[in-house]
Formats: C-alpha cells, structure tokens, sequence
C-alpha cells in the first residue's frame, strides 16, 4: 500500500501521505527482498498457500491473538493468486528512491517483513509488528490524529 501510494504522488501532488507498516524507498527493503528479485526466485519457487507455513508466517507478521490469526487464515484462504503473485513480483522488483516531503510513515519496532533498522525517519510503535494497524490501532490513531491536527494549523 505504501509503495502504490508513493506512485501515485509520483503523478498527482497529495496534500499528505501516511503510510503504515510500509517502506519509502527501495533502501528501506530487507537485502532478503532485493536478493530475491535479482534472483527472480518468486519464478522459480511457485507462490500458493503452504499451510505448514502457517506458524511461521504468523510469527514474521506478528500475529498474537486467535483473531489475528483468523484474519490471516481468511486472507490466505480467499487471496486470488494472480494479484498475490503480482503483489509479490512489485514488491520484490520496486525500484525508487524518491518519495515525497509531505510522506509520515508509522512503523512497528518489531516488523519483521520490513525490519525497522531499515526505516530511516518514522514515527516508531513501541512493540508494533507488521500487524499493528490490528493490535496497535489507538496509538497509530493516536498518531494520524496529531499529524493531521498539525495539518489544519499550518
């Protein structure tokens, strides 16, 4: 979602951007995410639900409550395929080092899709995980709130 949103600003000028769980910049990408698309692996290993996966992928989206998980298991279940492994190709493939100055990013300290210690200026939630925007929400509420009060004064 953030990276459509920065495209976007690439074409029309948006009063602000807030981008959650998201990265700004192909800088921001784990190396993981960069090695494979240099190595084109989403081609070479076929992307489909591997339910043995399920934990593991849970844990990397800091997925906590019996909810969360039923969440994920409800996307996994009704993903139509073709727009995942679109998804996957752009994310793994996206090339820009430009994003826009009105950009606030909110991210998770404990995000393991996109790791924190590669985020180079956000607002950063204590604990957050790659699902925060579901066990998080009053404080990235919180946060949105404030940065658009600041908007309305300016």
């Amino acid at each position: 979602g953030g990276m459509i949103a920065i495209e976007i600003a690439k074409k029309i000028t948006l009063r602000k951007i807030i981008i959650l769980s998201g990265v700004k910049s192909d800088a921001e990408l784990p190396l993981w995410m960069k090695v494979s698309g240099k190595l084109h692996l989403n081609k070479l290993i076929p992307i489909r639900h591997y339910p043995f996966l399920d934990n593991y992928n849970n844990k990397r989206l800091g997925i906590i409550t019996d909810e969360e998980k039923k969440l994920a298991n409800n996307y996994r279940k009704n993903a139509d395929l073709y727009q995942v492994k679109w998804a996957v190709h752009q994310i793994i493939n996206w090339k820009s080092s430009w994003h826009p100055e009105n950009l606030v990013q909110i991210h998770g300290e404990q995000d393991a899709i996109f790791p924190v210690k590669n985020i180079q200026s956000a607002y950063i939630i204590k604990e957050g995980t790659h699902m925060m925007l579901v066990n998080k929400a009053k404080e990235i509420s919180h946060i949105i709130n404030e940065v658009l009060k600041n908007e309305k004064s300016q």
